[in-house]
This record gives structure tokens, C-alpha cells and sequence, in this order.
């Protein structure tokens, strides 16, 4: 078996990119015991968008930035829970992140993620998703696995007992399948089509498999390889709540990478240009037919 090195060694990744998986599956291994054993309660903070922080968030937050800072090959980096992007070195890699991506889970157990985007960029603003040269996400659960791609397709880790991230599956397709996450229901209320789109879902009898956390709900679709997340905007968030640069770029570039589509409804999400480090967008992801019933639906 192979672990994440060798495997992205063997798919002709640069020596440089190697080394920054090498710092964030550190991190990750890091946060994932803090998910099992650390304070769940809120710090009395807010993060730069209003949100009340869980103690979760600042902990793994601090962890990501602590391992990246030894990387020489890292020079800038973005986290939902800082205020603006930040310099923390002269190497050439940029990287956004969510650090704990549905942290308001874990008190009640349910399996959270990390999400993180690569580039190469002295800022982030005006980058798109496509620009991205690798993606992320991390998931705390029974297991704690990562998925990664170099846009060399899609693998799949877990983390085993003797602490070392060892391939599970490679080359991950996404086909066709009747699993529904339909995120932000409160939008039937005044966007009939959502309803529309939800009550075919239920009446052509799919399988709900949704959890509140963004990371458990894709994670299921890379893993079962079918099945679509929704989460559109409404009257009162017209862009949803998902921020374009640290949750929907990463996931949208893995889940192309897997065969899969993404959008928010007019365009893929990964031609979106970033504007402002918090830009939120729609998103539409999974099975290539379900974002192209998505779209027709909502249009």
C-alpha cells in the first residue's frame, strides 16, 4: 500500500507540492485528536464574518498555521477564521483553508472536515478556482481519511494506527445515483422551484444522506461515488452561506477532478472570480446530471 508521498511521487508531482501535503497531513493528523479529546464550547470570540468561534476552531486554526510556518514553501495563506490574508513567508504556495468545516457538529458528534485549496499567488483576490493546483478535504469520523488531488484525478487516505496516511482508493469516479443533500431548506419558503426540486427528489425515491456539515455530505458522495449537495441562496441570504475561496474551490475542483460537476446555478463554480476574501456563493455539486437538473430546476 502506498502512502501519500509515494503516491503523489508516482503521479509526477513537483518535489515542492510534496512537501506542502507533507505539512498539511501533519496538521490534520494534529486536529483530528483534537476533534476526539479537546473543549467543544464556544470562546466568547467572532471570527471576521460574525460567527461565533468554538474553541475547535481557533485550536485547529492555530494548528494549520503553526504547521505551515515551518514550510519555507509557503508564502501566503487565508483561513475562514482570520480577518485578511496574511504573509507568513517568502515561498512561492499560497493556501486557503476552513480549518474545521462544520465545527458546530462536533458537540453533538457528528463528523466534521478541513478543506483546503493550493495556488501559487501573491493574493488571493482575482484568483479563481481553476487556478488552483491542488485541493483538500480532511474528514473526522470513525476514520479520519483525506481526499487530494494534483488534478491528477482523486485518491482517498486513511489515517492508520501507526499514524501514517495510507492509500484506500484511487482514481475515483462519480457517476449517476439517487443520494440527495438538500442544504438550506428554508428556501422552499420562497423559491418554489427549490421545493420543486426536492419534493422530485423525494417522489423518484433517492435516499437523503444529509448531515448539517458540508465536509460528511460530499465526503459521502466521493465515497459512494453518486449523489448531489444543494445549497442555494434565498430571499434573505441571496448567496447562500458557503464562501467561494475556503469551502466551495476546494471541494468543486475534487469533485471535477472525480468526474463529477459543480456550480452555483449559472456557471461552474470553479470559473468564479474571487472579489473578496469572504464571497459566498450557491453551490450545486455532485453527479454530472443532478447540477444539470440543478440548474434547469432553478434557472
Amino acid at each position: 500500500m502506498k502512502n501519500i508521498k509515494t503516491y503523489l511521487e508516482d503521479v509526477g508531482t513537483e518535489e515542492a507540492l510534496v512537501k506542502i501535503f507533507e505539512s498539511l497531513t501533519e496538521a490534520v493528523k494534529k486536529i483530528s485528536v483534537a476533534v476526539r479529546t479537546a473543549n467543544t464550547g464556544k470562546v466568547g470570540t467572532m471570527n471576521s464574518y460574525g460567527e461565533e468561534q468554538v474553541a475547535l476552531d481557533v485550536f485547529s486554526n492555530n494548528i494549520m498555521i503553526e504547521e505551515l510556518k515551518k514550510n519555507s514553501m509557503v508564502g501566503l495563506i487565508a483561513s475562514e477564521e482570520l480577518p485578511d490574508e496574511e504573509k507568513i513567508g517568502d515561498g512561492e504556495f499560497a493556501l486557503a483553508f476552513d480549518p474545521l468545516d462544520g465545527s458546530s457538529l462536533v458537540d453533538v458528534n457528528f463528523s466534521v472536515g478541513t478543506i483546503v485549496g493550493v495556488y501559487k499567488t501573491k493574493s488571493f483576490i482575482g484568483v479563481k478556482g481553476d487556478d488552483q493546483l491542488a485541493a483538500m478535504a480532511a474528514v473526522y469520523g470513525p476514520r479520519t481519511t483525506i481526499f487530494i488531488t494534483v488534478k491528477k484525478g482523486v485518491a482517498r487516505f486513511m489515517l492508520n494506527e501507526e499514524g501514517e496516511f495510507m492509500l484506500e482508493k484511487d482514481n475515483i469516479e462519480i457517476g449517476e445515483g439517487k443520494y440527495f443533500a438538500p442544504g438550506n431548506l428554508r428556501a422552499c419558503a420562497d423559491r418554489p422551484a427549490y421545493l420543486e426540486l426536492v419534493n422530485y427528489w423525494i417522489k423518484e425515491k433517492y435516499t437523503l444522506r444529509y448531515s448539517g456539515g458540508m465536509v460528511p455530505d460530499i465526503n459521502h458522495i466521493l465515497s459512494k461515488g453518486s449523489g448531489i449537495f444543494a445549497y442555494p441562496g434565498h430571499k434573505d441570504e441571496l448567496d447562500g452561506k458557503l464562501r467561494l475561496l475556503f469551502e466551495c474551490a476546494p471541494m468543486s475542483l475534487i469533485m471535477e477532478q472525480a468526474g463529477g460537476a459543480s456550480s452555483d446555478g449559472k456557471i461552474r463554480i470553479l470559473e468564479k472570480i474571487l472579489l473578496k476574501l469572504e464571497q459566498r456563493t450557491p453551490i450545486f455539486i455532485g453527479s454530472k446530471e443532478e447540477v444539470a437538473r440543478c440548474k434547469d430546476t432553478l434557472k
